[in-house]
């Protein structure tokens, strides 16, 4: 049987042989692909066999709906071409069996299996390839998140890739040495197998940052606030700000971004492999900035740390060496407040379930904005239920969350006379110069631990705090007298020792001073409280 298809100004004639397949003869097909499990993509083989017998085409190995649903679409794609399938039995495995599949990449191996097992291409032909994308009805191949994990999962078991068109500049970032072929129609991959159509490399692509970004220059007054900014961006330390409405704490948050220095290749990967996952790499371009998530106080627990039914990234990973911004922080429900504990202090969300685990990177920096009380608080009001309000609104903030926040500073309200004077002389390049400055330090210092060494101060374990943050015999004496004092827990001392080091960092100092200790003391909630108490 002859079929002749046309796709622009190529034609392809087959021979789709499908003799014998009613005489009890088989036909098999074979081709590699991926399974996403976090941002590890695991190895998958797709085998498709057309046996004699009852019509039927089924797909087994632990599918999701979205995998069981390709039959149609498959069946639709290979049907646009002019190829349709056999009125026999169709078994598409996809092993191991034990692994679960999710999403709708499966759909194009599925289809380049059947036509091997068809004969209507070779098997030597897509051997060296792992392959994914979503099929249309009329045979387009539809881009599918995970492009990047995937090319890179392909390259670790020594493939090339085969994807959609629109992921191919996503793809592209795994490494010159992927072969990598980005088709937009099954037909025009099929001609280039057979050598009368080309398709080029696809190229890595870079999102641009358009427009004016916000600038310290736009905020008056605050100048201790924008300190405490520039030591947060310096070290990578989580802040909490705790003032009245106005007093410009979305404000500061917002020009965090512009004062952290951009993400480096490496960096950019990470960040990229679980923005993949999301679905949220527009036109598969990476960024060069750092990430900057500000979920509602409304989000559930899996859109803030992950999971669902099909777990996906949150907004924890989402921000992955970049910003957590957390506005009204008592109005978040506890328990999704509790549940970043853990991503805090190992940098990693882990959602466990009964028949797999997945792990998704999120080494966010933490910045949190709260009112006083839930009245608002402020010059000129007076709270009708007095400290109360305040003390039970705190109150929704659990202890072992406040103790993983270093800087913890007060925001009062500008007054008039702030707002009239002209806008400051420094603004967000001069402070990122210093920000940048403090980072090199740090990378330069936390190099020759090896892989997995900490990139800030706020990633460094005690035991590294213990080798380059122990201030002079004057700060250990302040240190010792303020952990008694402010009754520090274990992780409270080494938060304020990484604080300290941060500032020796922007001093270019290399010994950390009493100076330094006395100002990190000074951003502990235990300080904090004890001014609000007096």
């Amino acid at each position: 049987m002859f079929l002749t298809w046309s796709f622009g100004f190529s034609k392809l004639t087959i021979v789709a042989v499908a003799s014998g397949v009613g005489h009890g003869a088989a036909m098999y097909g074979q081709i590699s692909t991926v399974a996403l499990v976090g941002i590890e993509a695991r190895p998958v083989q797709v085998e498709v066999r057309i046996t004699s017998g009852k019509q039927a085409f089924n797909v087994v190995g632990l599918p999701d709906k979205a995998v069981a649903e390709s039959r149609e679409r498959v069946r639709s794609a290979l049907h646009a071409l002019g190829l349709g399938l056999p009125w026999t039995r169709i078994t598409a495995n996809l092993a191991p069996a034990d692994l679960p599949k999710e999403g709708s990449h499966f759909d194009l191996p599925i289809a380049l299996a059947m036509m091997v097992a068809m004969e209507a291409i070779t098997p030597d032909t897509v051997e060296r390839f792992a392959a994914i994308g979503e099929l249309s009805l009329d045979g387009s191949i539809r881009a599918v998140p995970g492009a990047l994990p995937a090319a890179m999962g392909a390259n670790a078991m020594g493939k090339g890739l085969i994807c959609p068109a629109a992921s191919g500049p996503e793809a592209a970032w795994a490494g010159e040495e992927v072969d990598l072929i980005a088709a937009p129609h099954l037909l025009s991959l099929i001609n280039h197998f057979r050598g009368m159509q080309t398709l080029r490399r696809p190229e890595p692509n870079v999102a641009r940052e358009t427009g004016p970004r916000p600038d310290l220059k736009d905020i008056k007054g605050q100048e201790a606030a924008k300190r405490v900014l520039e030591v947060a961006a310096a070290g990578g330390h989580n802040l909490l700000m705790v003032g009245p409405p106005g007093s410009g704490k979305s404000m500061l948050a917002a020009r965090l971004p512009s004062i952290l220095p951009p993400l480096e290749t490496a960096e950019m990967l990470e960040v990229s492999m679980v923005h993949s996952l999301a679905g949220e790499l527009m036109g598969g371009q990476l960024r060069v900035d750092r990430p900057f998530r500000a979920p509602h106080h409304s989000a559930s627990m899996p859109a803030l740390v992950g999971g669902g039914s099909r777990p996906k990234p949150g907004e924890a990973s989402l921000a992955h060496l970049g910003v957590l911004f957390l506005d009204e922080l008592p109005e978040f429900s506890p328990q999704v407040l509790d549940s970043l504990r853990q991503p805090l202090e190992t940098g990693e969300v882990v959602i466990a379930r009964a028949n797999h685990r997945v792990a998704y990177p999120a080494r966010m920096q933490l910045i949190a904005a709260m009112n006083p009380c839930r009245c608002g608080g402020g010059p000129g009001h007076a709270c009708k239920r007095g400290p109360r309000c305040a003390a039970d609104y705190q109150a929704r903030i659990s202890g072992p969350l406040l103790d993983r926040i270093d800087l913890q500073i007060e925001v009062p309200a500008v007054s008039a006379a702030d707002l009239v004077l002209p806008s400051p002389a420094e603004g967000s390049a001069e402070v990122a110069a210093r920000v940048h400055a403090a980072r090199q330090i740090q990378r330069q210092r936390y190099a020759m631990l090896g892989p997995g060494a900490p990139r800030t101060n706020a990633e460094a374990s005690g035991q590294v705090l213990e080798a380059v943050a122990m201030p002079d015999a004057a700060g250990v004496e302040l240190m010792q007298r303020a952990a008694t004092a402010l009754s520090l827990s274990a992780r409270g001392f080494h938060r304020t020792l990484r604080v300290a080091r941060t500032l020796a960092d922007l001093d270019g100092l290399e010994k950390v001073a009493r100076a330094h200790i006395a100002e990190a003391l000074g951003y502990r909630r235990e300080m904090l409280q004890q001014r609000q108490v007096a």
